[in-house]
């Protein structure tokens, strides 16, 4: 089997879902030992500092599609490469979207789905 570079690694993880992403982390875990999300994360300056602050990302959560629910599904998919099926699953129960964004991102996310009649929850 010839070795994949870095790129073509990054390439074929565009072209996979969230769910099958999720998969090869949790295999890296388990083949490696190692976290690959453990890597990016680094300690606040001061926890009184990132207190105060409040927080700095977070959770778009779908609260409810509204009557517009197929721009809705078209939004999701957009923004998360889900498949239509995933799309239109979180459309009907509701559920996360995207997970730690940034709050500007995370408002602009939010504006769009409100724009198409669903109501978002940041948590």
């Amino acid at each position: 089997m010839a070795k994949l570079s870095a790129k073509e690694i990054i390439d074929s993880l565009k072209e996979m879902t969230l769910l099958e992403i999720k998969e090869v982390v949790d295999l890296m875990k388990e083949e490696f030992g190692v976290d690959p999300s453990a890597v990016a994360v680094a300690a606040p300056a001061s926890t009184e500092e990132a207190a105060s602050e409040g927080p700095s990302s977070f959770d778009v959560v779908l609260a409810s599609a509204g009557p517009n629910k197929i721009n809705v599904i078209k939004l999701i998919k957009e923004i998360t490469g889900l498949g239509l099926g995933e799309s239109k699953a979180i459309a009907d129960n509701g559920g996360v979207i995207k997970e730690k964004v940034a709050t500007d991102e995370a408002n602009e996310i939010k504006a769009k789905f409100e724009e198409a009649g669903a109501t978002i929850e940041l948590k």
